[in-house]
């Protein structure tokens, strides 16, 4: 794919989360990316980055989705992911897969130059800043791990955020505090996860905030759950919904 000097072309890495369970994230980051000025197509043979199976120290099946992931975006300017978890992997750990083969290592460092996360891709390498949608009522942002500390992601969604009419953000304390899902993570040990995200969603709760941000699903679903056990009125929404103003389906864990 050859793009033309004002219209890269883009490959949305969708995410399994965003196939499986909240599809309108993958229309919202295809909408910011148009509206950033790219060419957007989603490359059907893409499948999960490969993340679980790293987590749990299965290389070799990493390294056979990491191929495939590899051939799949393989003619793209950019690799873009609404996830900071997902564009993590596929940024900072495909490359270390080839280690023993230094053509595919080639091929894996190459695509991962390519490789950003969503709001990242928008204002560090698009250069918006300001989204025309706007969003009455209070918010308050989690920063996820991997996208803050593998990518650096925590000023651009509330740069973008701001720049929303109507739209006011209220910091949770600590918001850089692990949620307690982690994938496997919350698996193996569900009295600490539920113990970390207890914590987590009192800070949530006591901020004031009428709407969760963040721009990890995983995290969100893991948040609104708990939030929804204990009873809050607090809704969680992924970070690209709102941005693209396309907030008219229920909110994660909520009833269409």
């Amino acid at each position: 794919m050859n793009a033309t000097s004002d219209r890269p072309k883009v490959g949305l890495f969708v995410t399994c989360l965003v196939d499986l369970f909240r599809p309108v994230v993958g229309f919202a980051a295809v909408k910011l990316i148009e509206d950033a000025g790219c060419q957007v197509d989603v490359p059907m043979a893409q499948t999960c980055c490969g993340q679980p199976a790293y987590n749990s120290g299965d290389r070799a099946d990493t390294r056979a989705i990491a191929e495939n992931t590899i051939r799949a975006f393989e003619g793209f300017d950019y690799v873009v992911a609404p996830s900071g978890s997902c564009a993590g992997m596929l940024k900072k750990h495909y490359p270390a897969l080839f280690k023993d083969d230094p053509a595919w290592e080639a091929r894996a460092k190459a695509f991962s130059a390519r490789v950003y996360e969503l709001v990242s891709f928008l204002v560090d390498v698009r250069g918006m800043d300001r989204v025309t949608a706007a969003n009455a009522g209070a918010v308050t942002y989690h920063d996820s791990c991997s996208g803050l500390r593998e990518l650096g992601i925590k000023g651009q969604p509330r740069a973008l955020l701001s720049s929303m009419a109507g739209t006011e953000i209220r910091e949770m304390r600590d918001p850089d505090v692990c949620c307690g899902f982690g994938g496997t993570f919350c698996v193996k040990y569900p009295d600490v996860s539920n113990a970390i995200v207890e914590t987590k969603t009192m800070t949530i709760e006591a901020s004031g905030a009428e709407t969760l941000l963040a721009g990890d699903l995983g995290c969100l679903m893991n948040m609104a759950g708990k939030l929804k056990r204990q009873g809050s009125r607090v809704e969680a929404r992924h970070v690209a919904e709102v941005l693209a103003g396309m907030t008219d389906t229920a909110p994660i864990g909520g009833k269409g």
